[in-house]
């Protein structure tokens, strides 16, 4: 147990030295000798946790597409409605850009050198996402909740870009709070593609998860 434990706090702390360094350095600019010796391990200890250095930066981003992924599937689960669905899948999507800030920094700066098998496996875990917020929406449109007349295509793309460019602005010390901005998004998508006549009833916040910390 003990071993266990050891084993999976060096693989953190690798992970952890590896993000700052990357970031710093850039992922050319950093060897696994500095790594280990960042760390205060040997390269046995590195290489028995990741066979490379390119495995390395593919865990980075793998750990942040696997949360929003396996929460998105929670909301799919939980919620019978289209509209809580993508409520709560954008709402966990933004929490992200917190919870895994760095990680995000390091991968959109450095996601060019993935190796093509680690790209293989990103893109069809952010396709399953994609698909996510895509069938949510199809859902909704379905269901009467969201407007007909809405593109499914273009309104997923705007969603995910949105959310996305988070990484380039968000602030942990900045004036709203990682949940304050979660409402916010949820508002702005909301009053996107609901129905108006939802829009402009008391329906509205009866629609919601949970409350903004703003009054509608």
């Amino acid at each position: 147990m003990k071993e266990g434990g050891f084993i999976s706090d060096l693989r953190q702390k690798i992970i952890q030295s590896a993000l700052l360094l990357f970031e710093k350095q850039g992922f050319h600019g950093v060897t696994v000798n500095q790594i280990v010796e960042d760390v205060g391990t040997s390269k046995g200890g590195f290489y028995h946790h990741f066979t490379s250095k390119d495995e390395l930066l593919f865990v980075i981003h793998d750990t942040f597409i696997t949360y929003v992924l396996e929460k998105a599937i929670i909301a799919k689960e939980t919620y019978q409605s289209p509209t809580k669905k993508l409520q709560g899948i954008v709402k966990d999507f933004v929490k992200v850009f917190d919870l895994y800030k760095p990680h995000i920094s390091v991968f959109y700066q450095e996601n060019i050198y993935l190796k093509p098998q680690y790209e293989i496996l990103i893109k069809k875990k952010r396709d399953q996402f994609k698909q996510m917020v895509k069938q949510a929406i199809i859902e909704g449109k379905k269901a009467k909740e969201f407007r007909e007349d809405l593109p499914v295509e273009i309104t997923t793309m705007a969603i995910l870009g949105m959310v996305n460019w988070t990484y380039k602005w968000y602030q942990q010390s900045g004036l709203k709070t990682i949940e304050e901005i979660g409402d916010i998004f949820v508002d702005l998508i909301l009053h996107a593609v609901l129905q108006p006549e939802t829009i402009s009833s008391k329906r509205y916040e009866e629609v919601l998860i949970e409350k903004p910390f703003f009054t509608i």
